[in-house]
């Protein structure tokens, strides 16, 4: 039963209490923004 438990608990993907650090998602996703300025700009569709 209680190798049961350790399975439920490791098999968690994630949720409410498992978001992680917010400011690290905030800072990927500007620096996705600024690759994407880039290469727009670089490729002249601007």
């Amino acid at each position: 039963m209680s190798a049961n438990a350790a399975t439920v608990t490791r098999a968690r993907t994630g949720g409410p209490r498992e978001d992680g650090p917010k400011i690290l998602e905030h800072v990927m996703g500007w620096m996705l923004v600024v690759v994407l300025a880039m290469l727009v700009t670089q490729l002249g569709l601007l």
